[in-house]
């Protein structure tokens, strides 16, 4: 079997998320990250804000990072980060769920992400199975259906019947929601109905070790291939309790 198909999407950041809260001036709830961070020092103890801004009035608010923290405890570099507003350190800021759940908001990552599907053209009528590694350059969450729906170019009702045909194997729910790296196995429809194949060609001899299990002989009309033992008997036979077999014994008239 080849095993060389193997393909990498990769979930790559368009925008910063939304941060969603009440605004102090206007009814406006959605804010968008000004790209500044603020640090103020007192001696030796620092306060560091994240800046934003309504998207209503345009009013800026403050997200508190560190409160009365001592300089010691901050890395001199992201202290530096901080001071210069360096991008990636105002990216991993506004995207930190843990700082959201600490300051009681929300991030909406609406328009956040887009798929980088970098796939060779494999065709899905392939018997071969295709690898597909989903890697996150940032962690908004996202339905896995859609991200097949991109990467495969299939409508939503296609990447269903593919899922419970089992032609796609995923390690959770295809309406899931996920926001880390995971792996995708797609088979071709000759893998799947082989599987089937085999499995249905193992059917009669579960049957035949659940009839001898209770030493009983076939339903009529399904009678099974007799195998032969060493002693030239059934095991079927073999394993009817005494009183079975001697109801099978001809009565003379």
């Amino acid at each position: 079997m080849n095993t060389d198909r193997k393909a990498l999407w990769a979930v790559r950041q368009s925008a910063l998320p939304t941060v969603v809260r009440s605004c102090p001036d206007c009814p406006g709830m959605r804010h968008r990250a000004s790209g500044k961070i603020r640090v103020n020092a007192n001696g030796k103890l620092l306060d560091v804000w994240l800046l934003l801004s309504c998207a209503t009035c345009d009013r800026t608010s403050k997200v508190p990072v560190h409160e009365r923290a001592h300089v010691s405890t901050l890395e001199p570099a992201r202290l530096v980060a901080y001071e210069i507003n360096d991008p990636a350190a105002v990216r991993e800021v506004v995207m930190s769920a843990s700082l959201a759940a600490k300051n009681r908001y929300k991030l909406d990552w609406t328009g956040t992400w887009e798929l980088e599907a970098r796939m060779p053209l494999y065709a899905l009528d392939d018997p071969n199975p295709l690898s597909v590694q989903v890697r996150f350059e940032l962690p908004a969450p996202v339905r896995v259906e859609r991200l097949l729906q991109l990467g495969l170019g299939l409508s939503r009702a296609e990447v269903r019947r593919l899922v419970a045909d089992g032609r796609i194997r995923l390690p959770f729910a295809p309406d899931a929601k996920a926001h880390q790296d995971f792996e995708v196995t797609i088979h071709g429809p000759g893998s799947v109905d082989a599987a089937k194949h085999a499995k249905s060609l193992d059917a009669p001899d579960a049957e035949r070790a659940d009839l001898a299990r209770i030493g009983l002989p076939p339903a009529p009309g399904r009678e099974l291939p007799r195998r032969a033992t060493a002693a030239g008997t059934c095991p079927v036979d073999r394993a009817r309790s005494p009183m079975t077999r001697a109801a099978a014994v001809t009565v003379p008239r």
